[in-house]
Formats: structure tokens, C-alpha cells, sequence
């Protein structure tokens, strides 16, 4: 019998989900393998975190449009055991050779003088394989060898790969062939396209990564040392000489993720919403929360809210852009920014029409992201990325490494905050985010997707908190998004006589047809019997309810 044939990317109509509840665990992904691998290891005695760190290897091969095994990755978690919230910053510094001046005499500049996004030169340490191991060792219940073989397994047996993939995949390969003249991509092509005609995977198709496989057995049996201080780092560093990279051996070897505690903001009726403090940019969604807090937001018509929430993206943005680096770099005192005043200020700011904030301009990327709950109480807020897309376009050759580019942010001007210095960490955008209330932990949440990230926080969490949806609801619900001055764009689904007020109040409107560009996220939400001892630990049975994204091809895995 002949097989189907349509387009599963055409969707003709609007699709409906519920949330999912579950008691023993959840895992909720942006591609159905990873969320299976995530409980396959539950399943196997472990826990959140080992389901964090599976789903997250595993993401690097069911999902290598937007991440890899050289990747950055940052971690929101409740620890049960601890019973406090913590925070992992497992993003690189730029390598200790490279410096303003040395990549401007090297020549490797744009052509209007910033950093380049492809190829060696924005390749900064990667972090991911260290927050795996970190994560594991710390909190884990299994051996990272354990929470590594869902991934393993995928890469040497195969997968099959989903619409949403296909199509980023066939982006991917497009951008590196305009840019591959001088052959540098070519082991992305021998490692992510196949046959004579070097074709990328249609929806369907099963695909395999051998190198994947290999690599991610040696990350597991040694910890992750291989990477930074074994075979693996020195085949990153004998690619990068060769090529003229700045990234080395010794860069490798020195890098350690940092525990950090997360910074929370006291958002109104007892919620806090909580991120990770810069380099990240977190702080962002803080910021204009502080700004939100100051209206009620829940009385107002919905073209006003929406307004009112540009209106502060923008203004966080403004005085992010100017500051917002590696705090060891920059010593810029953030929690200033977290204080009542700050948010009052900048809410006297927001008149009845928009108004242009700053005059900087962000870019577009790839990111995974991920979070897991289990019945003991422990909740993962996840996420890891190349930063755009594939990354840099540099595979490591033999390993299936594909190396983020995450210095593309990095400014060479040395007046700014961001400016590149040897050692530093650039702005980061890619953010977990956690709900708290009175205290007590509600879930991890997020959404992906470069700058767009801090604008779909806010957007999330103020479903959530003050429109009362649930995590899918939360999720569902029509997106905005700011993209430079007064310039906006709202997704189909948007309300038209809603698009038609912004308009009216200034704001340049226009629709996105790409649904990605709204970003992709996750959310789990613990329903608790109420019931808890003096240290806040939950002693009556806890439900979650988690939602996943509609807009790409996630799902949950729960038992």
C-alpha cells in the first residue's frame, strides 16, 4: 500500500490542547524524543535532574537546529532535598587569545565592522556538557553514562525526524551553502546532510550520527572531562589551530559552570518570578515586570495591556543594552533594577502612545528548551543553545560537535558594557524562568528564541499570574513581539481589532507568518493538597499540570 501523501506542515486548522496532569513526573520537551528520554530515565530510578540532563543530551541530536554538544546551557531548579531554589550559569568565556584588536587586525570583521556570526572567531568555551555533568553529580540519582544513553542511542540507531525539524534543517544547510566558498562547513555538511546530493532529512526520515554517538559515550564515561581537558578538548583544539581560531585546549581546561542564586522579583499577590542574574538576560523580563506591577493590569482592555507591556520590554531593553554583561567585567550593581523605585520611574514613562526606547537592534536565533518535575518535588527549568541555529557552522571533525557562536554579541567597541575582552562572557540570551508563590515553588517556564525570549516571559507569566490561564492556556494565547524602535509584529492569530488599537496608539504593526519567530515554550505548574511542614516541604500528594508548545512539534512525556 502507497504511503500517505500531504504536508504536515499545513496545517488548515486551528488545533486544540489541554493540560496534561500527571503525579510521578513530566517532562516537556520541543521534540517527543527528548520529553522520552527525559521518563526513560525516571523510569530507571532517576530524577528530575537526571531527566534534565537526559532530555538535554538528547536534544542535541533529535533537535540540532538550535543546539549542540557545544552549546551554553543555564538551569533554574528546585531542589527537594535542599528545599531552595538554585541556579547553574553554564555559559563560556571568550578564549584568553583573542582580543579587539586581534580580531581586527586578523581581518575576521563584518563588513560593517562587528563580529562575524559564522566560523571560529564568535566561538567562545562551551558550557553544556559541564552543566550536564554538574547537574548530575550534584543532584542526580543515576550516573551521567546512565542519563546519556537515550541520546546515544538515538544518534547510533536513528530517529525519525519531525516537520518542524525538517524544515529548520533545510534553512540551516541553505544559510551554510551561500557561505561555504572556502570549504570551512564542510564538516557540517559531512556530519548533517546526506546522500551524493548532500540533502538534509525530510519529515520521516530516519537519521543517524554516529559521531554524536561516539562523543556523547566519552562525555558520559568521563564525566564530561573529555570535553575540557581530554581527547575531545584536544580535537577542538587541534581544529581551531588549524583554522585560525582563538579557542584552545587551555580555555577548555580552565572552565567550570558557576552555582548562582537566582534573582527574584516580587511581582504582585505574592508571586515571584524568578531568572538567572547577568551575564544572562533574565533580568530583562524583571525589569519590565517591576515596570507592569505598577498598573492593574487585570481591569484594563487588552489592547492596553498589550501596550503597556511593549512599552516596558522596550524600556528594559534601553538600559539592558547599555549594562547588561558579565557582571565581573561590568561590577554594574543589577538589583537596582529589581528595586520599587525603578519600576515606578519607568512606568511614568509610559504615556498613551509608543514611543521609541532605544535605537539598537536585536537579532534572531535557535534555543531548546526544557523542563521536568517528579513526585518528590524536584522542578527543572532548562535550557541550552548554539544561539543561531546550528551555531557557527563549525563542526569539530570526527565528533559531531557543532560549536555555538555565541561572541557574535560581543561588541568591538571597547565603550560598551558588552565590549569583547579575553576571558569575558557576552550577553547571553537565552533564559529559565521559575514561578514562586509565598515562598513555596509553583514551576519552571520558558520560551526560546533569542530577544524574544524576555518579551515571551512576561507575556507567560502574566497569563499565568494575572489572567488566571493555565500552563497551556498560558502558552496558547496570540504573541506579540517587539523588534526595533516603534516596529512590532503580532502572530495570524493575533485579535485584528486589537492589532488596529496598537496601530492607532503608534505602534508600527505588521503580521509574522512564521510562527517560530514568536518563540517555543514550556510550563509546569505544581497543583498541591495544601499541606506543608515548618521548612515549606509539601507532605500531601502533588499533582502537576504542565502545558507544551503548539507552534512546533513538542510534547509531554508524564507517568
Amino acid at each position: 500500500m502507497a504511503s500517505a501523501t500531504f504536508d504536515p506542515l499545513a496545517q488548515r486548522y486551528p488545533s486544540q490542547r489541554y493540560p496534561i496532569y500527571a503525579n510521578r513526573a513530566m517532562v516537556n520537551c520541543s521534540e517527543p524524543q527528548a520529553s522520552a528520554a527525559g521518563l526513560q530515565v525516571i523510569l530507571k530510578g532517576g530524577n528530575a535532574f537526571d531527566a534534565a540532563v537526559a532530555a538535554a543530551a538528547a536534544l542535541t541530536v533529535v533537535e540540532p537546529t538550535s543546539n549542540g554538544i557545544g552549546s551554553d546551557a543555564f538551569c533554574i531548579a528546585w531542589s527537594a532535598r535542599e528545599q531552595r531554589l538554585i541556579g547553574l550559569n553554564s555559559s563560556g568565556p571568550a578564549p584568553q587569545g583573542i582580543s579587539i584588536d586581534r580580531v581586527i587586525a586578523d581581518g575576521n570583521v563584518t563588513a560593517d565592522g562587528h563580529m562575524p556570526r559564522l566560523g571560529w572567531t564568535p566561538v567562545t568555551v562551551p558550557g553544556a556538557p559541564a552543566a550536564w555533568a554538574a547537574l548530575n553529580e550534584r543532584y542526580g540519582r543515576l550516573t551521567l553514562a546512565d542519563d546519556l544513553a537515550p541520546a546515544i542511542d538515538y544518534a547510533r540507531n536513528g530517529y525519525a525526524v519531525n516537520p518542524n525539524l525538517a524544515y529548520w534543517w533545510r534553512r540551516g544547510a541553505d544559510g551554510y551553502r551561500q557561505h561555504n566558498g572556502d570549504g570551512r562547513f564542510d564538516e557540517w555538511f559531512r556530519t548533517f546532510t546526506y546522500g551524493d546530493d548532500r540533502h538534509t532529512p525530510a519529515a520521516g526520515d530516519i537519521v543517524t550520527l554516529p559521531n554524536h554517538a561516539d562523543s556523547l559515550t566519552e562525555i558520559g564515561a568521563t564525566n564530561a572531562r573529555s570535553f575540557y581537558e581530554g581527547d575531545l578538548a584536544r580535537a577542538i583544539d587541534q581544529a581551531s589551530h588549524a583554522a585560525g581560531g582563538y579557542l584552545r585546549y587551555d580555555d577548555l581546561a580552565a572552565y567550570a559552570p558557576r552555582w548562582v542564586d537566582p534573582m527574584r522579583l516580587d511581582y504582585r499577590d505574592g508571586w515571584q518570578v524568578c531568572e538567572i542574574p547577568p551575564n544572562g538576560q533574565g533580568i530583562v523580563a524583571l525589569m519590565a515586570l517591576n515596570i507592569l506591577r505598577n498598573f492593574d493590569v487585570a481591569h484594563d482592555d487588552r489592547a492596553l495591556t498589550y501596550h503597556r507591556q511593549i512599552e516596558a520590554i522596550k524600556l528594559a531593553f534601553a538600559d539592558a543594552f547599555d549594562t547588561v554583561s558579565d557582571p565581573d567585567d561590568t561590577g554594574f550593581d543589577y538589583a537596582r533594577y529589581l528595586a520599587p523605585e525603578y519600576g515606578e520611574e519607568k512606568a511614568r514613562l509610559i504615556g498613551e502612545t509608543a514611543e521609541v526606547r532605544t535605537t539598537r537592534t536585536p537579532s534572531s536565533s535557535g534555543t531548546v528548551y526544557l523542563c521536568c518535575a517528579d513526585g518528590e518535588g524536584n522542578m527543572v527549568s532548562y535550557i541550552q543553545s548554539n544561539y543561531m541555529g546550528f551555531g557557527s557552522g563549525i563542526v569539530v571533525p570526527g565528533t559531531g560537535i557543532s560549536l555555538q557562536n555565541r561572541g557574535a554579541d560581543f561588541s568591538l567597541d571597547p565603550s560598551r558594557a558588552n565590549a569583547l575582552k579575553p576571558g569575558k562572557r557576552t550577553y547571553h540570551t537565552i533564559i529559565p524562568g521559575f514561578l514562586m508563590r509565598g515562598g513555596r515553588p509553583v514551576g519552571p517556564f520558558g520560551v526560546m528564541g533569542a530577544y524574544m525570549q524576555p518579551q515571551g516571559h512576561v507575556q507567560v507569566a502574566m497569563n499565568a499570574i494575572d489572567f488566571g490561564m493555565d500552563p497551556q492556556q498560558a502558552l496558547d494565547a496570540p504573541r506579540w513581539r517587539w523588534d526595533r524602535g516603534n516596529a512590532m509584529r503580532v502572530e495570524t492569530r493575533f485579535d485584528a481589532s486589537t492589532a488596529r488599537e496598537l496601530a492607532r496608539r503608534g505602534h508600527e504593526v505588521t503580521v509574522g507568518l512564521e510562527t517560530a519567530d514568536f518563540g517555543r515554550g514550556q510550563m509546569i505548574m505544581r497543583v498541591d493538597g495544601g499541606d506543608c511542614d515548618d521548612r515549606g516541604s509539601y507532605v500531601a500528594p502533588v499533582s502537576l499540570v504542565g502545558g507544551t508548545e503548539s507552534r512546533t512539534d513538542s510534547n509531554i512525556a508524564c507517568w
